[in-house]
């Protein structure tokens, strides 16, 4: 088909009707175009128009630049056809097209293409404050932060450094891309901003993970302007990448006071209470949230699919995945599987986490990325599937990364794994990424105590020694009142430390009571004085040991102990921790580098299985 010319300079006839009959013509071509559904639908109307009105009337110019708009909703590539029919597009034709190229997820890298066009191409046309955001959009997209930095020379230049929406894109570009020096310049040297101004700033930090920074900004912001539904979101996110429930929490709290009638319509601001919740290790309000939301979308199942398998409730999280495809219709993707087979992962469901890879292959048609595959063989590998763990590496249409291998080393160190293949995986980690990762020396090191290699034990200590890598020191952080603690192993830095050290005396006497003997199976990495007399020392210093005496000398009873700590809890911690719950009868929730551990009257959630 012949794509019908829309051009304003097509020379006008001599016998032009009277005004009033064209602008009650075009009028109805404008309403036929507002209630549109096809491409079908645009070109009669455009036909028509092309019989019906005369080229060069102001009117039929404006209602060529409405079709226009309406095709770049509808076909980029008959937009396309349509743009080249133009001698000389103004401003708003190539805003138009490069919005809807900005807007199209295989077209995104035309748009700077285009954007030199616009400014190179014969009859140069000026910018407007619409073309910088669609551009720099792009380039946050793409991470073009080459062309970004001239557009936002050209900005300048061309005389819009002062306009507050230009400055909000160039904001969210600079936050994109990671520059947030750059960014923040850009925002205090605005001469005026907007509630949008923040907004656009506080997510850029939230985003990169500058959560103190966005905390700090956020209460600027609100000695000049009302904090919005999108500030909050933001705010939301940044508290639970604190893990500060009380923020979080306050946070609920002001969403549910300013914008009570509205919040359980906002999907996306319900999507981040579910997550920090989840996050802060309070999945049960995170839960109450979720099914209190009026309306859902794939990412709220997400939320709470997550939140249900790094919590270890593998059932729920499984049950939640069923009613996502059954009662809502909804699609699952690729993070729907992520959290599925995360929640299997972590209980040893190893026939569910199968078939869950199968459904997502095979029904779904999602192509698994690396973090599907690493799941699949964590899960086979702590079940005691070594050999099909292996099988699946060895299939997978991607390399491995260290982190698929530290996984198989690991299941070497638990299920008394051979020497040789612990050897060759960890040979393939230190290939992977270099010989400076103290974690995989410590599991080497591991899978050499369980065999009782003493000797290889104290020879992987030494290359860590000559190779300057030191063991990662555990920290553990606690929130008190809104207020943070750290310890580290060993800490005596705290102001209470005094207190802290007292307490852990009392709780050894009361485990000695009660019969505990320190498991000191994951300690090998201790040097030979300690090897002698001073390992139990070393285990109770451990940091959330510390955290979680500093809790019960702080929170009220029948207050949990939240603790969050780097690295994963050892064995004998994850005992002390379950006798001390039923000791002073008092639950307490540690989330460690895989997962959490609800520890309520002598048992884990995890039922010993981490």
């Amino acid at each position: 088909m012949a794509v019908s010319v829309i051009s304003p300079n097509i020379p006008s006839t001599s016998h032009s009707p009277p005004l009033h009959k064209p602008h009650k013509h075009h009028s109805h071509l404008l309403n036929l175009l507002t209630n549109l559904n096809s491409l079908s639908e645009l070109k009669q109307i455009q036909a028509h128009t092309l019989r019906t009105t005369y080229p060069n009337f102001p009117d039929t110019l404006f209602l060529n630049s409405r079709i226009f708009h309406s095709s770049s909703l509808l076909d980029l590539d008959y937009t396309f056809r349509l743009f080249s029919q133009f001698r000389t597009p103004n401003s708003f034709i190539w805003n138009t097209l490069m919005r809807a190229c900005a807007n199209s997820e295989g077209k995104k890298d035309e748009v700077f293409g285009l954007y030199r066009r616009m400014l190179c191409d014969e009859g140069f046309v000026m910018p407007d404050k619409y073309t910088f955001p669609i551009v720099l959009k792009a380039c946050a997209y793409l991470f073009s932060i080459f062309e970004g930095r001239q557009v936002h020379c050209h900005v300048w230049k061309l005389g819009f450094g002062l306009d507050s929406y230009v400055n909000n894109s160039l904001i969210h570009f600079y936050g994109s891309c990671g520059c947030l020096d750059e960014a923040l310049r850009v925002f205090e040297e605005m001469g005026e901003r907007g509630v949008v101004s923040w907004n656009v700033m506080i997510d850029g930090l939230v985003r990169m993970g500058e959560f103190d920074e966005a905390v700090r900004l956020f209460r600027e912001m609100q000695m000049v302007f009302e904090p919005d539904k999108y500030t909050m979101q933001s705010m939301i996110s940044g508290c639970a990448g604190l893990r500060s429930l009380a923020l979080g929490m306050w946070c609920h709290c002001y969403v549910l006071r300013e914008f009570d009638s509205e919040a359980g319509e906002a999907v996306l601001l319900c999507n981040s209470l579910v997550d920090i919740y989840c996050k802060c290790g309070a999945v049960e309000i995170g839960r109450q949230v979720f099914e209190r939301m009026k309306k859902r979308d794939v990412h709220s199942w997400n939320s709470m699919i997550l939140g249900f398998g790094m919590h270890g409730k593998a059932e729920e999280a499984l049950e939640c995945f069923d009613r996502l495809v059954r009662e809502e219709g909804l699609v699952p993707n690729s993070i729907t599987f992520t959290g599925v087979l995360a929640a299997c992962n972590h209980r040893g469901l190893v026939v569910e986490g199968r078939r869950c890879f199968d459904i997502m292959v095979k029904e779904y048609n999602i192509k698994p990325v690396l973090e599907h595959y690493g799941s699949l063989v964590d899960l086979l590998g702590r079940a005691g599937h070594i050999d099909e763990a292996l099988d699946i590496i060895a299939n997978m249409p991607m390399k491995p990364d260290a982190v698929i291998w530290r996984s198989i080393l690991d299941a070497c160190s638990k299920k008394n794994g051979s020497l040789e293949l612990s050897e060759e995986v960890a040979r393939q980690i230190f290939e992977s990424e270099g010989a400076d990762c103290s974690g995989s020396y410590v599991l080497l090191s591991r899978v050499y105590a369980v065999a009782n290699r003493w000797n290889e034990v104290g020879l992987v200590r030494n290359w860590m020694t000559d190779k300057g890598v030191k063991k990662e020191p555990g920290c553990s952080s606690i929130e008190m009142y809104g207020i943070s603690h750290e310890f580290f192993s060993g800490d005596t830095s705290h102001s209470r430390t005094k207190e802290i050290y007292e307490l852990l005396d009392v709780i050894d006497k009361r485990l000695e009571a009660i019969g505990y003997v320190p498991d000191v199976s994951q300690a090998p990495m201790i040097d030979e004085q300690e090897l002698v007399d001073g390992k139990r020392h070393s285990l109770r210093l451990h940091s959330e040991r510390l955290a979680i005496a500093f809790g019960l000398l702080n929170l009220p009873p029948g207050v949990p102990i939240r603790v969050f700590k780097n690295l994963r809890v050892c064995n004998d911690c994850h005992n002390v921790t379950k006798l001390i719950s039923k000791i002073y009868n008092v639950e307490i929730i540690v989330r460690d580098r895989a997962r959490f551990h609800h520890f309520r009257d002598g048992s884990c959630s995890c039922m010993d299985y981490w």
